[in-house]
C-alpha cells in the first residue's frame, strides 16, 4: 500500500498501518461511539428472561390457576395449529390490553396484567324464539286396529252392558226402598196417630171435643131435626158450596176440625146465627153442618180422615 491505498500485489494478509493525522472531527465521533456503548450497556437488563413460579392450584373449571399467563390465546397461524378454536394474527403474544410491561427509575420493572371479574349475582339470557312453525296440517289418529273384526264379539258386549244396567238398577231400587222405609212412620207412631173414640159415650144433640195430632176435632151426635136443617139449605149459593151428604159418612155423626179457615182460631160450638159453630176472634158463623155462613172466613170447616167401626161401636179417627 502507498500513500493510503493498498496495491492488488502486495499480501492481502499482511496487516499494514497507514500513518494519519488525528482531526477534532475524529475525536467528536469517536465520544459518541462510547456512549452508544454506554448506553446499549444499561438496556442489557432487560432482555433477561423470567421464569414464572410454578403452582398446583386449580379453578372449579378445571384450568390450572397461574400469574401473567393467558390460557385463552388461540394457537398461532401455522400449521402446529389444530383448528378448535381457530387462528388469529399475532396469537402467540398477549395483546397489549391483557398485558402491559413498563419501567420506572424507581420501582425498576414493573409487568400489569389486566383481568375481567365474573358478576357477583346470576342472571340468564333469554332470546326471542326466530324459528318459523311447522305447516303441518293436524292429523287424526287411526282406531282402526281397534274396531272388532267380528259381530260375536259386540254382541258379547251388548249382553255385558244390558246385565251391567239391570244390575244396577236392581241395587238402586233396593237402596231407594230402604232410605223411604226409614222415612215413613213405625207402627207405633201410626198408632199414636189414630184416635177411637166410643160412640156410646156421646148423646144425642152433644158436642164432644178431643185432640188428635195437637189439633181439636168437633164430634156432634146431630138430631133428626138439625139433619133436615142441613139438607134442606141451598148449599149451591153458599160461599163454599159443599152438600151435607158429602160431609158425612152417617147422618147424625159430623166429625170436623174445631179450626177456623180464616186465621186459625177455635170455633165455640152451639152459638152463632145459624146454631151451629162461632169464631170469636172474627166474627165467622157456621152452620149445623160446619158450612160457612156469615163472617171472613173463606172455606167450611175441614172434615178429617176417619171411619167406623161398627162391630166394637167405635169411632176412629186417622
Amino acid at each position: 500500500m502507498h500513500g493510503g491505498i493498498a496495491r492488488m500485489d502486495e499480501d492481502p494478509g499482511q496487516k499494514i498501518e497507514i500513518p494519519r493525522r488525528p482531526c477534532a472531527g475524529r475525536r467528536s465521533r469517536n465520544r459518541n461511539k462510547t456512549k452508544q456503548t454506554t448506553a446499549m450497556a444499561s438496556l442489557r437488563p432487560f432482555k433477561k428472561a423470567v421464569t414464572l413460579p410454578p403452582t398446583v392450584r386449580t379453578l372449579p373449571s378445571g384450568v390450572p390457576s397461574a400469574l401473567h399467563v393467558n390460557f385463552a390465546t388461540r394457537a398461532p397461524k401455522d400449521e402446529h395449529g389444530h383448528g378448535a378454536h381457530g387462528s388469529a394474527e399475532r396469537s402467540d403474544a398477549p395483546s397489549s390490553w391483557a398485558l402491559k410491561t413498563s419501567h420506572r427509575p424507581s420501582a425498576g420493572l414493573i409487568s400489569k396484567s389486566f383481568t375481567t371479574v365474573s358478576p357477583t349475582t346470576h342472571f340468564s339470557q333469554r332470546l326471542l324464539h326466530s324459528s318459523a312453525p311447522a305447516n303441518d296440517a293436524p292429523s287424526v289418529p287411526d282406531f282402526s286396529h281397534y274396531q272388532a273384526k267380528q259381530d260375536n264379539n259386540r254382541a258379547l258386549s251388548y249382553f255385558m252392558v244390558g246385565s251391567l244396567g239391570v244390575l244396577t238398577a236392581s241395587v238402586a231400587k233396593s237402596t231407594v226402598t230402604e232410605f223411604l222405609g226409614t222415612l215413613s212412620a213405625s207402627a207405633d207412631v201410626l198408632a199414636l196417630a189414630k184416635v177411637e173414640v166410643e160412640l156410646a159415650s156421646i148423646p144425642e144433640g152433644k158436642n164432644v171435643i178431643i185432640k188428635w195430632r195437637g189439633k181439636p176435632v168437633f164430634i156432634r151426635h146431630r138430631t133428626q131435626s138439625e139433619i133436615d136443617e142441613a139438607r134442606q139449605t141451598e148449599w149451591k149459593a153458599l160461599r163454599d158450596p159443599e152438600a151435607d151428604e158429602t160431609r158425612t159418612k152417617k147422618p147424625e155423626w159430623l166429625v170436623m176440625l174445631g179450626i177456623c179457615t180464616h186465621l186459625g182460631c177455635v170455633p165455640i160450638g152451639e152459638s152463632g146465627d145459624y146454631g151451629g159453630w162461632f169464631c170469636p176472634c172474627h166474627g165467622s158463623h157456621y152452620d149445623i153442618s160446619g158450612r160457612i155462613r156469615k163472617g171472613p172466613a173463606p172455606l167450611n170447616l175441614e172434615i178429617p180422615e176417619y171411619e167406623f167401626n161398627d162391630a166394637e161401636g167405635k169411632l176412629v179417627i186417622g
